[in-house]
């Protein structure tokens, strides 16, 4: 045997020189960074300028703090952003230069664009939270960004929720396999703000809702002293956000925040507070404010204005002198860690990478649609070249194509359609058609595509499961029914959670969760503050995360306080991320037929309009809502479930397969056969269509009765029209204002699908009265339909 042989030692000395080398490598790694960013700042605002690229907002000035920042942010942590961002998401390579330019081109290829294939501006970013079958993506293993909002402050009420679930995969042993989502809960919520923005009420909501809840929520407000023309002194009381804070700081006997204020410019000091600050709250979850003063706008706010119109000229002279990148290479300077033509070299260098970026993104954004221009003049070329009466709109259609040094896909389709208009009858007019028809198809998929998830994980593909009920069935109410129901979900699926005002320790006011608090953990089923808005945000990034939240709004008329985050954030994301991002968030609330102007609600129309992109179900009874639950759990969808307030305490029978039953979505359900009168309605108005068909039987009349079961999606298999056919004579009945989601269901039935070729007689809506109803049954009576008002409509259509 060979003797062993020691390896060698390194001297002291070596040592010291190789973490020096180490310690500046990284340091010039990241000015390079910084470098990169701010070439890019001001390559994107000369493409607005020259007409390449519509609007840009870019993030120069944010460069230093945001290079610092990076380096403490680890995989299975949550950006939860805006869009001055770009440096951090360059710094974890989560975007590129290259990208971030097809973004500002609106490259709808998602090849180009991986972000959100053209539908964003620039500076919006996104990573994956589900692969392309719909499965879960390892968030854990990866550095996650929820996908950007550009209204202000729209981002803070989910980073409220990316911050809870690391406090849920902490501290309930139920998830504590779920090692693919969460470390233990040891990811922190990363949001960023700028300084005007905390003005916000989702701001100061979010704040109360963190540091009562005390979950790893690190807030970064970037502070440049304006609010695009507005100085923050007319912002923020105090001028300062961390002052106006002061309250919030956790003291020894007090829960609240920790508060931390740097200088934009001082890297050194940067990092120092946040490394360790940051390990600190990933072991305490105490949330953070992190105040980043005197940050600069070298180039202003935005491409649509100059600063110099509302900056003094000693403000915009403070601003060149203490810009981040400037600062940060006085610094490497003054400390050895380079030298003026090493920096000069790295500068030059990133110059030409930035352009060289630049054009390449330009070059693949331009290449196919100067291929259809192509294919789209040979086209209407051979139409000219065969003579025709229409030739001259044709010919000036292709001429103002072909003059067109920046085409668009628009102007393909507006010469093509021109030729087909004035080609006439033709036969060269057939292939241009044709060609029309394909890129017709091929551009709605750029721009009109992935609404909802698609695959086995949308929630139309989710099958009916009749409910079986045993020989023996108990009849109960209808809030013990739902009880029974969320009792065995909370057995069946550990991802589940559900919350809202009263919701946890009396079981929700209606005793929906009645004593299940007590048996799943306050982990699970909790109670929230009387807070809307934030109870949305918990949802929102509770699901992003993997989990499944049913949020509760306690009446669907304070829904409002929450709608902002459900119609910017949940209703469009999957569309605007390309299909990248899904958020199957459950929204339960309850509403309808009962006394008061707050308690009464039902502002359907308001739902449906600003919630395109969610399910919107309207169930009549608590085992329908079940089946409801159901199928939105099996999918990625989210959704909304309004349960009817007056139907808790109707008698209905328990289901034997409450966690197996499932209410297909988009399919009415007739519940009443008729020949002489199709009756549309849902939810709690059912009841009164049902009362008035027995008087209008005794009447003579036979009425066909049909539960629209949910309004979006809405009647996917023509139903309505195929009672039509029968009946001839429609009334559609809700308790919605006039204008509401009854003239959305007849546009639906009457317009889109065709149903207006069936009529014998004027289709009627039956609503509301145009205001609230006033407390008390009569009240009720002269404010909504009730069973004497649709049985005088449909006299009166049978005498037609």
């Amino acid at each position: 045997m060979e003797p062993s042989v020691a390896a060698p030692q390194q001297s002291t000395t070596d040592l010291a020189q190789l973490s020096f080398e180490t310690f500046r490598n990284e340091v010039l790694s990241d000015y390079r960074m910084a470098c990169v960013s701010r070439e890019a700042s001001l390559m994107g605002r000369r493409e607005v300028l020259t007409g390449k690229a519509k609007f840009g907002i870019f993030g120069d000035g944010k460069e230093v703090p945001q290079v610092a920042l990076a380096k403490f942010f680890k995989p299975g942590d949550w950006r939860s952003g805006y869009y001055r961002d770009q440096t951090w998401m360059f710094a974890l390579g989560i975007s590129t230069p290259q990208q971030f330019f097809a973004q500002l081109y609106a490259d709808p290829d998602a090849n180009n664009d991986p972000m959100s294939a053209g539908r964003q501006m620039n500076a919006h970013f996104v990573t994956r939270n589900t692969t392309d079958d719909g499965q879960w993506q390892s968030v854990a293993q990866q550095f996650n960004t929820a996908a950007d909002m550009a209204p202000t402050a729209s981002q803070v009420p989910r980073s409220l929720g990316l911050a809870l679930a690391s406090k849920a995969f902490r501290h309930s042993p139920h998830l504590k396999h779920r090692t693919d989502l969460s470390d233990a809960g040891n990811e922190i919520c990363f949001c960023s703000i700028g300084d005007a923005s905390t003005s916000e009420g989702h701001f100061w909501e979010t704040v109360n809702a963190a540091a009562v809840l005390k979950v790893p929520l690190a807030i970064f407000v970037w502070d440049d002293g304006y609010g695009i023309s507005v100085p923050k002194a007319h912002q923020t009381v105090k001028g300062s956000i961390s002052e106006a804070l002061l309250g919030f700081r956790i003291e020894e006997t007090t829960n609240g925040i920790k508060i931390y204020k740097v200088k934009a410019w001082d890297y050194a000091g940067m990092c120092e507070v946040f490394e360790q600050a940051l390990q600190e709250m990933r072991e305490t979850h105490v949330p953070a404010l992190f105040h980043v003063e005197e940050v600069t706008q070298p180039q202003g706010h935005s491409t649509s204005g100059s600063h110099e119109r509302y900056k003094t000229p000693e403000r915009l002279a403070w601003e060149r002198e203490w810009d981040c990148n400037k600062k940060m290479r006085e610094w490497l300077l003054d400390n050895g860690l380079a030298t003026e033509d090493e920096l000069e070299i790295l500068e030059t260098e990133t110059k030409l990478r930035i352009r060289d970026d630049r054009a390449h993104a330009w070059e693949a954004y331009q290449a196919p649609i100067k291929a259809q221009v192509k294919t789209a003049a040979a086209e209407i070329g051979a139409l000219l070249d065969a003579g025709l009466s229409g030739g001259p709109e044709i010919e000036a259609g292709l001429a103002e194509l072909l003059q067109n040094r920046e085409p668009l896909r628009r102007d393909v389709m507006k010469a093509l359609a021109t030729a087909i208009d004035f080609g006439g009858n033709h036969p060269l007019v057939a292939p241009i058609a044709r060609y029309h028809h394909h890129l017709s198809l091929e551009n709605k998929a750029h721009f009109n595509s992935a609404l909802h998830n698609e695959g086995a994980k949308s929630g139309l593909a989710q099958p009916a499961v009749m409910a079986v009920y045993d020989e023996h069935a108990p009849t109960l109410n209808g809030y013990e029914v739902l009880n029974r129901y969320f009792d065995a979900l909370f057995e069946a699926n550990p991802l589940v959670m559900a919350f809202g005002e009263d919701l946890g320790q009396i079981g929700d006011v209606n005793q929906g969760f009645a004593g299940l608090q007590q048996k799943h953990g306050a982990n699970r089923i909790f109670d929230t503050g009387i807070r809307e808005l934030s109870i949305i945000g918990q949802g929102i990034g509770l699901a992003l995360r993997g989990l499944r939240p049913i949020a509760e709004i306690q009446y669907l008329d304070y829904l409002l306080y929450g709608l902002q985050p459900l119609s910017d954030d949940v209703a469009t994301l999957h569309y605007r991320t390309a299909g990248k991002q899904s958020c199957p968030l459950i929204v339960r609330t309850r509403g309808h037929r009962l006394e008061g102007i707050w308690h009464s609600g039902s502002p359907m129309g308001m739902i449906i309009n600003s919630l395109r992109g969610m399910h919107v179900c309207v169930p009549r009874s608590m085992v329908q809502a079940i089946g409801m639950y159901n199928t939105l759990l099996k999918s990625n969808d989210p959704g909304i479930v309004v349960e009817c307030l007056n139907g808790y305490r109707l008698k209905e029978m328990l289901p034997a397969n409450l966690i197996e039953l499932a209410v297909p979505l988009g399919v009415p359900e007739v519940l009443k056969e008729g020949d002489d009168i199709t009756l549309v309605s849902y939810g709690s108005t059912l009841r009164i269509v049902m009362e008035a068909c027995q008087r209008l039987t005794a009447l003579g009349i036979d009425a066909e009765v049909i539960d629209v079961q949910t309004l979006l999606p809405f009647d996917v298999h023509h139903a309505i029209v195929d009672s039509l056919k029968k009946t001839n004579r429609i009334v559609f009945i809700d308790e919605d204002v006039p204008g509401g989601a009854a003239a959305y269901m007849y546009q639906q039935v009457l317009e889109a699908q065709g149903g207006y070729k069936w009529v014998d007689a004027a289709p009627r809506t039956l609503t509301a009265a145009a205001h609230r109803p006033p407390y008390g049954s009569d009240g009720d009576y002269f404010s909504k339909p009730n069973v004497e008002d649709v049985v005088a409509v449909v006299k009166a259509m049978m005498a037609e």
